[in-house]
């Protein structure tokens, strides 16, 4: 399951369909900064996924997800490498693959550099050392961390706003290969069924690295107050 070829990309396929269905919850709550409510649904909506039981157990889970797709996904790029030591004597470009279908190590490790940095920002403060957090509470509910003050400081600076984007659009592509791939993975092959789940594939990638990107960037423009 773990050492063969088809059993690691079984596991890419599962995990990474695992990580699609997270991705649309984690855009969803990003998402509510657009209620444009000085942060008062993010942070209920934070606060919810930081105090609820079931949730945290599912985020041990979540990160063991994140950490076999990322070691399977470099096993493979290896054992793909080091399958054929002499490559081809032509090179088809895009009409043997898309580039982003053989750039996936590549696009992997940068969104990896970006998930670092975005752990760092909020969920390492969120979880232990709550640095930079202030306590915020509303007319009803208990008092919580204010994560929407946080995220403001944070996309303050432009550089990091930059980086976030750069890593949507290495997502995006991540994604466009990987969402139809980890179905194929699973057996889908019918011709019917393969432009359906392509069509899926590229609405979800444009609209979930498009949500991702827009946070920062509205943040840092003040577009949301």
């Amino acid at each position: 399951m773990f050492t063969s070829s088809i059993g690691k990309k079984l596991v890419m396929g599962l995990t990474g369909l695992f990580l699609i269905s997270f991705l649309i919850v984690h855009a969803g709550i990003n998402a509510c900064i657009f209620a444009n409510d000085s942060g008062e649904m993010f942070n209920k909506a934070a606060h919810f996924m930081a105090s609820t039981v079931l949730i945290r157990i599912m985020e041990v889970g979540l990160f063991a997800g994140i950490i076999l797709h990322i070691a399977q996904g470099y096993l493979l790029e290896l054992q793909n490498r080091s399958s054929r030591s002499v490559s081809y004597d032509k090179n088809l470009s895009n009409k043997g693959s898309k580039w982003y279908s053989r750039s996936m190590g590549l696009l992997g490790t940068l969104i990896l550099l970006f998930l670092i940095l975005h752990l760092v920002h909020f969920w390492v403060p969120a979880r232990f050392t709550h640095e930079g957090l202030e306590p915020v509470s509303y007319s009803t509910g208990p008092v919580m961390h204010d994560m929407f003050a946080l995220m403001k400081i944070t996309f303050s600076d432009s550089w990091v706003v930059v980086i976030y984007v750069l890593g949507c659009f290495s997502l995006f592509w991540h994604l466009m290969h990987g969402f139809l791939s980890a179905f194929r993975t699973l057996g889908v092959s019918n011709k019917k069924y393969v432009a359906l789940l392509q069509s899926i594939g590229v609405g979800y990638s444009i609209l979930i690295s498009l949500l991702f990107a827009a946070m920062p960037v509205a943040v840092h423009f003040k577009w949301v107050q």
